[in-house]
C-alpha cells in the first residue's frame, strides 16, 4: 500500500479511532468525519475495562490482547491513564465457587485465571467484603482506562499523525459509490469505512432491518473520587458476572448457576444487570450495568435499575464514600445472533464495521487491524 490510497472513516468513536490507526499504519490517508464536536456515544459511556477475561477462548482472546497491547502503547504516546490492574471476581456460595475452580482448571496455560483463597484476596483489594467470601478469580491481563480521557486523546494523538485529518460536527446524510455527502459538502475516498455505531441504521436502513443486530440500552453511574487517594486495587466483580460473558462458558455448572440467579435474583436476571466497579487516574469509582435490548429503547433512566444495582454492589464491594458524582445510558448496537461483531462489504468501496456490543474497549483495536490487513489480500 502507498500514501495515494485514501479512506473516509464515519465515527470518531473507538471502532472509527481503530479504523484509522490500523490504516494510517499502513500508509494510507486517512479522512475521519464525525457528526459531533467529539466523541459522545457509547465510546465515552462505559467502564473503560479492556476485559480478556471475558472473551471466548481462541480468536476472540488472541485479539482482545492484542487491543490491550494497543492500548498501552497508546497511552504512552497519546498521555493518558491507563493501569493493568488485573481482575477479581469474588465468590460468596459454593456454587459460585464450584463454576469459578472449573473456570479456572479449565484455562490452565491458556489465561492467567487463578484461584485464590479469601485471605489472597484480601490482600489484592481494600475494598473487597470479606465476610462470606470463599475467595475469587484472579486475572492479570485487564487494563483499566478512562474512556472519556482516552477516547479524546487517542483522536487527538491520531489527528497529528501524518496523512490523518479529522473533520468535526458533520453528520454524513448518503453514501453513493466513493463519495460521502453531508449536506451539499462530499467528499471522496478509495475507501469507505462506516464505524458510526448504531447510527449506521440511517445510512443503510434496510440492512440494519435484515441483519442479526439490535440495541442494548444500560445505566451506569459514577462515584465521586475516593478520599485520600484511596485505591480499591483491580476491579471487582461478583457471581453475576460469570453468567454476563462468554468466556465462563468452558464452566460446566455454569447453567445452573443461571437457573439459580433466575430463582434468586429474578428482577436483577431480567434487567440483564451484573455488577462491575472500577476506578480512573482520578480516583472515581464507575459502577454499572444494566442491559436493556430492543429497538424502542426509553430515553429515560429508572433510578429503581441504579439502586438495584448498587444494592448488588455493596454485597461484595466496600468504599470510602459513596456518593453519586453522575449516573447516565449508553447505547449500543449488538448482534443477536452471537457474532461478535458484524463486518460488512456492502461494495467496493463501503466497509460497515459495527456490532461489537459491550466489548468495543476490549476488541476495536485488535479487529480494526484485521480488518484492514483484509484489505492487502482483496
Amino acid at each position: 500500500m502507498n500514501t495515494s490510497q485514501k479512506a473516509i472513516v464515519i465515527g470518531a468513536g473507538i471502532v472509527g479511532l481503530a479504523l484509522t490507526r490500523a490504516l494510517q499504519a499502513k500508509g494510507w490517508q486517512v479522512t475521519v468525519i464525525e457528526r459531533h464536536p467529539q466523541a459522545q456515544g457509547a465510546s465515552v459511556r462505559n467502564f473503560g475495562m479492556v476485559w480478556p477475561i471475558g472473551q471466548a477462548q481462541g480468536p476472540t482472546f488472541m485479539r482482545a490482547m492484542r487491543s490491550r497491547e494497543i492500548w498501552l502503547e497508546l497511552s504512552q504516546k497519546a498521555g493518558f491513564f491507563a493501569e493493568q490492574t488485573g481482575s477479581l471476581h469474588l465468590v460468596y456460595s459454593d456454587l459460585e465457587r464450584q463454576v469459578a475452580k472449573e473456570y479456572v482448571g479449565a484455562m490452565t496455560g491458556i489465561k492467567s485465571a487463578q484461584w485464590l483463597d479469601a485471605e489472597e484476596v484480601g490482600e489484592k483489594s481494600p475494598a473487597a467484603v470479606l465476610e462470606g467470601l470463599k475467595g475469587g478469580v484472579w486475572s492479570a491481563d485487564e487494563v483499566i482506562v478512562d474512556p472519556r480521557e482516552a477516547i479524546y486523546k487517542t483522536a487527538s494523538y491520531l489527528e497529528d499523525l501524518e496523512g490523518v485529518e479529522f473533520i468535526w460536527n458533520r453528520a454524513i446524510s448518503r453514501i453513493e459509490g466513493n463519495k460521502v455527502y453531508s449536506g451539499m459538502k462530499s467528499w471522496s475516498a478509495d475507501r469507505i469505512f462506516v464505524a458510526s455505531g448504531a447510527d449506521f441504521e440511517t445510512l443503510y436502513p434496510e440492512l440494519f432491518e435484515a441483519s442479526p443486530i439490535t440495541k442494548c440500552k444500560l445505566q451506569m453511574i459514577r462515584l465521586v473520587r475516593q478520599p485520600e487517594a484511596w485505591r480499591i486495587g483491580p476491579p471487582l466483580c461478583a457471581g453475576l458476572s460469570f453468567t454476563h460473558y462468554k468466556g465462563f462458558e468452558v464452566a460446566p455448572s455454569l447453567q445452573i448457576l443461571k437457573e439459580h440467579y433466575k430463582k434468586e435474583f429474578p428482577e436483577l436476571v431480567e434487567m440483564g444487570v451484573h455488577v462491575m466497579v472500577s476506578q480512573n487516574g482520578l480516583g472515581e469509582l464507575t459502577v454499572g450495568d444494566s442491559h436493556e435490548y430492543g429497538l424502542n429503547l426509553s430515553p429515560f433512566d429508572q433510578s429503581h435499575v441504579n439502586e438495584l444495582i448498587l444494592e448488588y454492589l455493596k454485597k461484595f464491594a466496600q468504599f470510602r464514600d459513596w456518593k453519586i458524582d453522575s449516573t447516565w445510558n449508553g447505547i449500543y448496537p449488538k448482534m443477536t445472533n452471537g457474532a461478535t461483531e458484524f463486518v460488512h462489504q456492502l461494495d467496493e468501496y463501503v466497509t460497515i464495521v459495527n456490532g461489537l456490543g459491550g466489548a468495543g474497549m476490549t476488541l476495536s483495536f485488535g479487529l480494526g487491524e484485521e480488518v484492514v490487513d483484509q484489505l492487502e489480500k482483496v
